[in-house]
């Protein structure tokens, strides 16, 4: 990671959207997270897809990436690909805590480069949404994606231990806090009090930096 990292332009170069969609098991909240990379649609689609390239930047994976396989992130998810259309999306479950999400991630040429678009669907309920909102995560997301583009910058691979030191850096404190508050903008967007929602990302915005939320949250 950067020791220069510039916040603003790092922030701000991803669109955040909260939405919602029904699901046969009922209404789901929907966490969107885009980015455009300097590459082209087939570089995006293999650094995201291959076993080699995936722990360069986000973590270590086992498994089969392809239609009806299975996959394991080290200390994280694992689930199920559910549709593959190379190299314009997939979608797969994501099963973590003894919960099941879904993520469905397009890939698509926009001016020189292409844009990389993830859909985190998941039933939440009332009660953790208005405790964390979006951001709880949005934010790991947005960690990905940051480091997605320091591989596709340099070929390089995210060294793990200084990922993990930065994010707790002033300059990576900076960037979550940033990046919190705008998925409080969004969760707002999408119609949450502002009441509510800024009680919400503070408490994410301390759980992912280990600060002190302000009182009152």
């Amino acid at each position: 990671m950067s020791d220069a990292t510039d916040v603003r332009h790092e922030v701000s170069a991803v669109r955040r959207e909260v939405g919602a969609r029904t699901l046969a098991a009922g209404e789901a909240r929907v966490v969107t997270i885009s980015r455009v990379y300097p590459t082209s649609v087939d570089d995006l689609w293999d650094a995201c897809t291959s076993l080699e390239r995936l722990p360069r930047w986000f973590l270590p994976v086992t498994g089969e990436l392809e239609l009806g396989g299975s996959y394991q992130l080290e200390g994280n998810a694992n689930g199920t690909v559910e549709r593959c259309d190379a190299p314009n999306s997939f979608a797969a479950t994501w099963e973590f805590g003894g919960e099941v999400s879904w993520i469905e991630v397009t890939f698509a040429g926009e001016g020189e480069g292409a844009r990389l678009t993830i859909d985190h669907i998941a039933h939440v309920d009332d009660e953790r949404w208005a405790q964390f909102g979006p951001g709880a995560v949005g934010l790991g997301w947005d960690l990905g994606l940051y480091g997605l583009g320091l591989h596709l910058a340099t070929g390089a691979s995210v060294d793990a231990a200084e990922a993990e030191a930065w994010s707790t850096s002033p300059e990576g404190g900076a960037f979550l806090t940033a990046a919190s508050d705008d998925w409080c903008r969004a969760s707002v967007a999408a119609g949450t009090p502002e009441a509510e929602a800024r009680p919400a990302a503070d408490r994410t915005t301390a759980f992912y930096t280990g600060a002190e939320p302000p009182a009152g949250s």
